[in-house]
């Protein structure tokens, strides 16, 4: 970084300090490339965000190995979703336009949904309506979800507590 390039935190960047300290209440576990939670507004139940350790500005700044580890990281916590839901397949999404900051997307996508909603990008919700993140609500699907991760999850760096 030269002397004229800032940092810029994001609140990606929050998160990940949050996940290091073990105090994120969204929580679910510590892969190889970083970090899953649940997304703040569960648009669908079990959508969660894969943010990666430490914080790059987008996927091109990783070297081939460890973007190669994300995007592995990714699918898996989109098995993991689709073992723990009865989610009919998974959305992935790249963006980084808000938040200056590499994370992926993991979002559930149900049979059931109304035929306006099946049809439509997440983006064209209105996440308002979607309910907060709360473990009285959530904990159990969190729980299972990082269940599902153990056999790729960092145990010895994480533990995830009660759901």
């Amino acid at each position: 970084m030269t002397s004229t390039e800032s940092v810029v935190v994001t609140a990606i960047h929050r998160m990940v300090d949050r996940c290091r300290a073990g105090d994120h209440p969204a929580l679910v576990a510590r892969v190889g490339a970083g970090w899953v939670v649940m997304g703040e507004r569960q648009i669908f139940p079990g959508y969660c965000l894969l943010l990666p350790d430490p914080v790059v500005p987008h996927l091109n700044a990783l070297t081939a190995g460890v973007r190669d580890q994300f995007l592995s990281d990714m699918a898996r916590v989109g098995d993991a979703v689709l073992a723990a839901t009865s989610a009919l397949r998974i959305n992935y999404a790249l963006f980084g336009n808000v938040e200056p900051a590499l994370h992926a997307h993991v979002i559930p996508r149900y049979a059931n949904e109304p035929d306006a909603t099946r049809t439509a990008q997440p983006w064209a919700l209105d996440w308002n309506l979607a309910p907060s993140y709360s473990r009285p609500l959530h904990g159990s699907l969190r729980q299972r979800i990082a269940d599902q991760l153990a056999p790729i999850a960092d145990r010895g760096r994480l533990e995830c507590g009660p759901p």
